[in-house]
Protein backbone atom coordinates (compact mmCIF):
# COMPACT_ATOMS: atom_id res chain seq x y z
CA UNK A 1 0.00 0.00 0.00
CA UNK A 2 1.08 3.62 -1.18
CA UNK A 3 0.20 6.93 0.47
CA UNK A 4 1.40 10.57 -0.73
CA UNK A 5 1.93 13.15 1.39
CA UNK A 6 1.88 16.09 -0.46
CA UNK A 7 3.57 19.04 1.10
CA UNK A 8 2.70 22.15 -1.28
CA UNK A 9 -0.57 21.19 -2.63
CA UNK A 10 -2.44 20.33 0.79
CA UNK A 11 -4.54 23.27 1.22
CA UNK A 12 -6.28 22.60 -1.87
CA UNK A 13 -5.68 18.63 -3.20
CA UNK A 14 -7.99 17.69 0.15
CA UNK A 15 -10.92 20.13 -1.18
CA UNK A 16 -10.68 19.46 -4.80
CA UNK A 17 -10.74 16.95 -6.98
CA UNK A 18 -8.04 18.06 -9.37
CA UNK A 19 -4.54 19.08 -8.25
CA UNK A 20 -1.51 19.94 -10.64
CA UNK A 21 -0.04 17.47 -12.63
CA UNK A 22 2.59 15.50 -10.85
CA UNK A 23 5.80 14.15 -13.18
CA UNK A 24 8.76 12.12 -12.39
CA UNK A 25 10.65 13.95 -15.06
CA UNK A 26 10.40 17.84 -16.00
CA UNK A 27 9.01 19.20 -19.15
CA UNK A 28 12.64 19.87 -19.84
CA UNK A 29 15.69 17.90 -18.73
CA UNK A 30 17.53 21.27 -18.01
CA UNK A 31 17.16 25.27 -18.01
CA UNK A 32 17.09 26.95 -21.30
CA UNK A 33 18.20 30.39 -20.27
CA UNK A 34 19.90 32.24 -17.74
CA UNK A 35 18.00 33.40 -14.19
CA UNK A 36 15.53 36.57 -15.36
CA UNK A 37 16.54 38.75 -12.53
CA UNK A 38 12.53 40.04 -13.43
CA UNK A 39 10.76 37.27 -11.19
CA UNK A 40 13.33 37.66 -8.45
CA UNK A 41 11.55 39.13 -5.60
CA UNK A 42 8.78 38.65 -3.16
CA UNK A 43 5.34 37.59 -5.48
CA UNK A 44 2.56 38.08 -2.88
CA UNK A 45 -1.20 36.90 -4.14
CA UNK A 46 -4.45 35.64 -2.52
CA UNK A 47 -6.12 32.41 -3.73
CA UNK A 48 -8.89 33.28 -5.95
CA UNK A 49 -11.17 32.05 -3.12
CA UNK A 50 -10.33 34.92 -0.90
CA UNK A 51 -11.74 32.98 2.06
CA UNK A 52 -9.46 32.34 4.97
CA UNK A 53 -10.03 28.79 4.75
CA UNK A 54 -8.05 28.76 1.28
CA UNK A 55 -5.55 31.68 2.63
CA UNK A 56 -2.97 34.05 1.18
CA UNK A 57 0.08 32.54 -0.52
CA UNK A 58 3.38 33.79 -1.42
CA UNK A 59 6.46 33.17 -3.27
CA UNK A 60 9.98 33.84 -2.51
CA UNK A 61 12.27 33.37 -5.68
CA UNK A 62 15.94 34.22 -5.69
CA UNK A 63 18.72 32.95 -7.80
CA UNK A 64 19.88 29.49 -6.56
CA UNK A 65 22.59 29.27 -9.72
CA UNK A 66 23.03 31.16 -13.00
CA UNK A 67 19.93 28.96 -14.66
CA UNK A 68 18.21 27.59 -11.45
CA UNK A 69 15.87 29.69 -9.01
CA UNK A 70 15.33 28.49 -5.67
CA UNK A 71 11.90 29.52 -4.85
CA UNK A 72 9.82 29.39 -1.21
CA UNK A 73 6.16 29.07 -1.17
CA UNK A 74 4.40 30.67 1.97
CA UNK A 75 1.24 29.20 2.29
CA UNK A 76 -1.48 27.49 4.36
CA UNK A 77 -2.20 23.71 5.15
CA UNK A 78 -5.16 22.43 5.89
CA UNK A 79 -5.33 19.47 8.90
CA UNK A 80 -8.50 18.42 10.02
CA UNK A 81 -10.70 21.58 11.38
CA UNK A 82 -7.02 23.24 11.72
CA UNK A 83 -5.63 25.86 9.42
CA UNK A 84 -1.88 25.74 9.81
CA UNK A 85 1.03 27.83 8.22
CA UNK A 86 2.87 26.01 5.45
CA UNK A 87 6.03 26.61 4.11
CA UNK A 88 7.52 24.55 1.09
CA UNK A 89 10.36 24.16 -0.85
CA UNK A 90 11.21 24.19 -4.44
CA UNK A 91 13.96 24.34 -7.51
CA UNK A 92 13.15 25.47 -10.63
CA UNK A 93 14.30 27.03 -14.14
CA UNK A 94 12.64 27.97 -17.31
CA UNK A 95 12.31 26.70 -20.31
CA UNK A 96 9.07 27.34 -24.00
CA UNK A 97 6.97 26.11 -25.38
CA UNK A 98 6.29 28.56 -28.26
CA UNK A 99 6.06 31.47 -26.92
CA UNK A 100 4.82 30.83 -23.58
CA UNK A 101 7.38 30.47 -20.68
CA UNK A 102 7.28 27.34 -18.52
CA UNK A 103 8.50 27.02 -14.94
CA UNK A 104 9.73 23.59 -14.22
CA UNK A 105 9.38 23.13 -10.76
CA UNK A 106 11.47 20.14 -8.54
CA UNK A 107 9.87 19.41 -5.42
CA UNK A 108 9.85 16.45 -2.83
CA UNK A 109 7.12 14.30 -1.72
CA UNK A 110 6.72 11.80 0.79
CA UNK A 111 5.70 8.24 -0.33
CA UNK A 112 4.23 6.00 3.07
CA UNK A 113 4.37 2.22 2.19
CA UNK A 114 3.60 -0.79 4.17
CA UNK A 115 6.40 -3.48 4.05
CA UNK A 116 5.94 -6.50 6.52
CA UNK A 117 2.88 -4.98 8.63
CA UNK A 118 5.51 -1.64 9.09
CA UNK A 119 5.14 2.10 7.67
CA UNK A 120 7.88 2.93 5.99
CA UNK A 121 8.45 6.37 4.32
CA UNK A 122 10.59 7.62 1.86
CA UNK A 123 11.15 10.80 -0.26
CA UNK A 124 10.77 11.05 -3.81
CA UNK A 125 11.61 13.95 -6.31
CA UNK A 126 8.27 14.91 -8.24
CA UNK A 127 8.05 18.06 -11.04
CA UNK A 128 5.19 20.24 -11.46
CA UNK A 129 4.41 22.27 -14.71
CA UNK A 130 3.30 25.74 -14.72
CA UNK A 131 2.87 28.59 -16.87
CA UNK A 132 3.38 32.11 -16.01
CA UNK A 133 3.58 35.69 -17.84
CA UNK A 134 5.01 38.91 -15.82
CA UNK A 135 4.10 42.20 -16.36
CA UNK A 136 5.44 45.17 -14.65
CA UNK A 137 4.70 44.36 -10.92
CA UNK A 138 2.30 41.09 -11.55
CA UNK A 139 3.06 37.73 -12.38
CA UNK A 140 0.34 35.30 -13.52
CA UNK A 141 0.82 31.50 -12.87
CA UNK A 142 -1.41 28.56 -14.38
CA UNK A 143 -0.23 25.26 -12.90
CA UNK A 144 -0.90 22.35 -15.46
CA UNK A 145 -3.84 20.76 -14.14
CA UNK A 146 -3.14 16.32 -13.49
CA UNK A 147 -6.02 16.16 -16.03
CA UNK A 148 -4.69 17.35 -18.59
CA UNK A 149 -4.03 13.71 -20.01
CA UNK A 150 -5.11 10.35 -19.54
CA UNK A 151 -1.00 9.63 -19.92
CA UNK A 152 0.34 9.74 -16.30
CA UNK A 153 4.04 8.68 -16.48
CA UNK A 154 6.59 9.93 -19.43
CA UNK A 155 9.79 8.13 -19.95
CA UNK A 156 11.67 11.63 -20.84
CA UNK A 157 11.06 15.22 -21.20
CA UNK A 158 10.52 15.59 -24.45
CA UNK A 159 7.93 12.83 -24.34
CA UNK A 160 5.83 15.23 -21.81
CA UNK A 161 7.02 18.87 -23.70
CA UNK A 162 5.41 17.28 -26.94
CA UNK A 163 1.97 16.15 -25.53
CA UNK A 164 1.78 19.58 -23.61
CA UNK A 165 2.47 21.16 -27.11
CA UNK A 166 0.21 18.81 -29.21
CA UNK A 167 -2.42 19.82 -26.39
CA UNK A 168 -1.64 23.24 -26.37
CA UNK A 169 -1.74 23.31 -30.19
CA UNK A 170 -5.09 21.70 -30.27
CA UNK A 171 -6.73 24.59 -27.80
CA UNK A 172 -7.21 21.79 -25.11
CA UNK A 173 -7.35 23.96 -21.94
CA UNK A 174 -4.74 22.48 -19.80
CA UNK A 175 -4.60 24.76 -16.67
CA UNK A 176 -6.34 23.81 -13.33
CA UNK A 177 -8.52 27.50 -13.20
CA UNK A 178 -7.76 27.04 -9.20
CA UNK A 179 -4.55 26.89 -9.72
CA UNK A 180 -4.42 30.02 -12.25
CA UNK A 181 -3.13 32.85 -9.22
CA UNK A 182 -1.95 35.91 -9.54
CA UNK A 183 0.92 37.58 -7.83
CA UNK A 184 2.36 41.26 -6.72
CA UNK A 185 5.43 41.84 -6.25
CA UNK A 186 6.08 43.43 -2.81
CA UNK A 187 9.02 44.43 -0.16
CA UNK A 188 9.13 41.07 1.85
CA UNK A 189 7.54 41.88 5.20
CA UNK A 190 9.54 42.04 8.03
CA UNK A 191 9.47 39.14 10.00
CA UNK A 192 7.51 39.78 13.54
CA UNK A 193 8.89 37.25 15.77
CA UNK A 194 12.48 35.96 15.24
CA UNK A 195 13.26 32.51 13.88
CA UNK A 196 15.39 30.20 16.77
Amino acid sequence: MVKKSFLWLLPLCTLLAACPFESTVPMEARPVEAVDSNLLGYWYGIVKDGSDYFGIEALEISPQSDSLYSIIRYGKAIKGDMVLPDTSLFTGYTSYIGDQRFMNVEGWINIEEIEKKKRVWRKQKVFYVSAFDKRNDTLDVKAVTESFSTKKFFNNPADFKQLLAEMLNRKHNVYDDQYSLKYRKIPKPIQIFPTR
